[in-house]
């Protein structure tokens, strides 16, 4: 199952999020781009966090 993160809090991977309300559904299928070390941005409402559907692929 995929993480959850409030927003503000720092995603342990660079990815795409999407937006889930307080009971679990998508909001919307608009997805935000999440950078490692960096904060979430803010969700539309309060009581929502987003859920990573896609990690980025990185090449070490």
């Amino acid at each position: 199952m995929p993480k959850e993160f409030k927003p503000g809090q720092t995603p342990d991977h660079s990815g795409q999020f999407m937006e889930v309300g307080p009971r679990g559904g998508n909001i919307s299928k608009t997805e935000v781009t999440g950078v490692e070390g960096k904060p979430l941005p803010p969700t539309s409402k309060p009581g929502r966090v987003w859920k990573q559907v896609d990690k980025t692929k990185h090449k070490k």
